[in-house]
């Protein structure tokens, strides 16, 4: 990661407006009417309604999803006592974090006052504008203190991230590395280099979790906690042990896992060398560890390693914990966040780790594939999927345990909300996804040998989307899987060029002969034809060997329709097929066509490639209202394109009443109905929105959903062929995996709904 400077970093909270959050109104307020129900006198209503039954403010304010971020300053980052004013950026950093991570609204809260009962009752003052309470920065010991008094005076989440998110983050790497090394945790010698909030809230959480407390050694600035020494507050004399060493090197010497919460620099390599075989260093001191990860890693080759820094493997990062802990006892409304509900998410996190991580994840961090093992065992922080992971383990722990006030019953439905809420969510691509597990298919899936390609093998099998068949040389495809921590067990592998193969490829090229020898083809070329996968692929699936075949990753995407054309032929009477891409908006899903096959399509062409495009629409249960495009409206103009589709519209209203179609018609007419209507009553698009759109020509297509993927950051999933007889359907040139497995879930729901009948155009 590149390194922070001063200016950089004063200039990113000073441009624009200062500062890193604001507020922004969730009605509307732009009327009159509109003042009149946000103020008085409708705001009246909801007040007397809250008095009468005070958890009616979770239905009528914001309070459920908010949270006060709450420091005095006296203990910031690295800083220390830097005074509470000093301290706002910190928390307004904080409430970026839960905002993003969680959609968790915050006010940051700086108070000015060290005196601990004192800066209690103003906490306790403010309480009941929140639904929880994250403190923030607050030195021990005092800090044990304002959480447990607020925790068992208000019936609201009180949590003091400092201590509890580190402890549950670095408890999930932990039970993980433990693992890995197959060590017990109830056997491991730990030593903890540091003796403040975190130190001891971490070292509390891992006793919880089975590490014995008699084989822990604490430390702090004065040494060894000891039974012997006179100087210790209540909060050190629960981890002090009859010993009799004194040092951190001693206490090294044979220690299975080190914690350190305290200065850069102080874990020497000799110390490293004392410990147990697999050493578990979890050096967190921020910014400079106890020892450096080079040095760590070039001391022991048998580490497994964790900081506190992003620039190093397993990151131990609190963002991991807090927005989805708090999300979780929000959604609940948890009158606390117990022990139960922090084990719960020490679980969720250290379980989402040994998960295939997405594409989108090994982009993000700049590797090609994270996979569970000594260099990652734990989520990274732009993770998606934390948000479905851990809220939801909070907040059933919370029910389970007793602290919810509100139930939850359907999680799948508690999922599909949280993924809504950050905006993970689309309605079709689920549907596509769900349709593709109902009932999965044998899919064989070309240049298997590929690590995107395989990976997106691994994430459609772990869904239950395809049964996979990999085509390709196998030795290379193995070596790809192993280099890549990729499961393919189980998997089958044609290696179609092997000799094991000769007979397959002797009797493809023999009915590929049959069918193309009256068109030029010979039985040599037929044969030759078999060593090129994508003939071979199309022909396993022209004798249902498997039911489908998704390729083109690494060819033209002609070199994969020709195949399919001259070996299964088409699915209407015409011969015809076409190119559709599904275009994911934040508006819904539309679908363009096309964008791939038919350059300069005549009128017939335009008709018949509209009438596939509606077939293949309906089948993701969408009904199709169609434009076709073109430079002008309604002949005002009378030659070229403009001519061919409105001839092909012409056709439509003629052979297909029943379709609701219409054209020519320029873009911003077809998805603007309001313009549309008033300008051109007379459409048949009348008081429909259109989510089909035809254009005149290839090349009009194929940049319009090309623009919309980059400009408009839209999701795009295709080309899907249509009128291919079987499913055969081809990538895109170096499609990303997150396009693989969608692509591999439409050959999937191709592979359900095929039949050999041919469609009247």
């Amino acid at each position: 990661m590149a390194k922070i400077t001063k200016e950089e970093a004063l200039r990113y909270h000073a441009c624009g407006k200062p500062g890193k959050i604001e507020v922004i109104p969730t009605k509307p307020y732009r009327t009159q009417y509109d003042l009149s129900l946000a103020y008085t006198p409708g705001v009246a209503e909801p007040c007397l309604e809250i008095q009468k039954n005070p958890g009616d403010a979770y239905n009528y304010t914001a309070r459920g999803n908010l949270v006060a971020v709450i420091s005095n300053g006296t203990a910031v980052l690295g800083l220390g006592d830097i005074g509470a004013l000093a301290g706002k950026p910190v928390m307004e950093g904080k409430g970026l974090l839960f905002k993003v991570f969680a959609d968790v609204d915050v006010f940051d809260i700086e108070i000015n006052e060290k005196d601990v009962e004192k800066l209690i009752s103003h906490i306790k003052a403010i309480s009941p504008t929140f639904g929880g309470i994250n403190l923030e920065d607050i030195k021990a010991p005092e800090c044990f203190e304002v959480e447990e008094r607020l925790k068992r005076e208000l019936d609201i989440p009180v949590f003091h991230d400092d201590q509890h998110g580190t402890a549950i983050i670095s408890a999930a790497g932990m039970l993980n590395a433990l693992e890995i090394t197959g060590k017990k945790i109830d056997k491991i010698k730990v030593v903890v280099n540091g003796a403040g909030a975190s130190a001891i809230s971490c070292t509390k959480l891992y006793i919880a979790l089975g590490v014995k407390p008699e084989n822990v050694i604490m430390l702090d600035t004065k040494g060894v906690i000891s039974t012997s020494r006179t100087d210790l507050n209540k909060y050190k004399q629960q981890f002090a042990r009859d010993l009799s060493i004194t040092t951190l090197k001693e206490a090294m010497v044979g220690a299975d896992f080190f914690l350190g919460l305290s200065t850069g620099g102080v874990l020497k390599p000799d110390m490293l060398r004392s410990m147990a075989e697999d050493p578990v260093v979890f050096a967190m001191a921020n910014p400079t560890p106890e020892i450096s990860y080079e040095e760590a890693v070039a001391v022991r080759d048998d580490i497994i390693m964790a900081t506190g820094r992003s620039d190093y493997p397993n990151q131990i990062n609190n963002v991991l914990g807090f927005p989805f802990i708090f999300r979780g006892a929000l959604d609940v409304r948890a009158k606390t966040i117990n022990e139960e509900m922090k084990i719960a998410a020490v679980y969720a996190l250290a379980g989402l780790a040994k998960e295939a991580v997405p594409d989108t994840v090994n982009m993000a961090y700049k590797t090609k594939n994270l996979v569970f093992g000594r260099e990652y065992i734990i989520p990274k922080p732009l993770d998606p999927r934390l948000i479905t992971r851990v809220a939801p383990a909070v907040a059933r722990a919370a029910i389970e345990s007793g602290v919810a006030q509100a139930n939850i019953t359907d999680w799948k439905a508690y999922e599909l909300e949280l993924m809504k809420r950050m905006g993970l969510h689309n309605k079709l691509i689920d549907e596509i996804h769900t349709r593709a597990k109902s009932n999965p298919k044998r899919i064989l899936f070309g240049d298997a040998q590929n690590y995107k390609v395989l990976k997106a093998v691994q994430l459609a099998v772990n869904e239950g989307m395809t049964e996979p068949v990999l085509l390709g040389p196998e030795s290379e495809i193995k070596k790809t899987a192993a280099e890549n921590g990729i499961d393919i067990s189980g998997i089958s592998i044609i290696d179609f060029r092997s000799n094991k193969e000769e007979e397959r490829r002797k009797k493809f090229a023999g009915i590929l002969f049959e069918k193309r020898q009256r068109k030029g083809m010979t039985l040599e070329e037929a044969s030759e034809k078999m060593f090129d996968k994508n003939y071979f692929g199309v022909m396993m699936v022209d004798q249902e060997e498997v039911d489908g075949f998704l390729s083109g990753f690494s060819n033209k995407y002609a070199d994969t329709i020709r195949p399919a054309l001259q070996i299964v032929g088409t699915n209407n009477s015409l011969n015809h097929i076409a190119g559709m891409y599904i275009i994911i908006t934040k508006q819904g899903p539309y679908f363009f066509a096309d964008t791939t096959v038919n350059i300069k399509p005549s009128a017939r062409v335009l008709a018949d490639t509209t009438i596939l495009i509606a077939n293949e629409v309906r089948k993701f249960n969408i009904e199709p209202r169609i434009a076709l495009l073109s430079y002008s409206n309604f002949g005002s103009i009378r030659d070229g394109s403009p001519t061919r589709v409105r001839e092909a519209v012409e056709i439509l209203h003629k052979e297909h009443p029943e379709l609701v179609v219409d054209g020519e018609m320029q873009a911003n007419y077809a998805f603007n109905s309001k313009l549309r209507n008033k300008v051109f009553p007379f459409s048949r698009l009348k008081d429909y929105e259109v989510n089909t759109v035809i254009f005149p020509n290839l090349s009009s297509g194929n940049i319009a959903y090309k623009m919309m993927q980059e400009l408009g950051k839209a999701e795009v999933i295709g080309p899907v062929l249509v009128g291919i007889r079987k499913p055969v359907h081809v990538l895109q040139m170096e499609s990303s995996v997150r396009e693989i497995v969608n692509m591999a879930a439409i050959t999937s729901i191709d592979a359900q709904t095929f039949n050999n009948e041919i469609i009247s155009l």
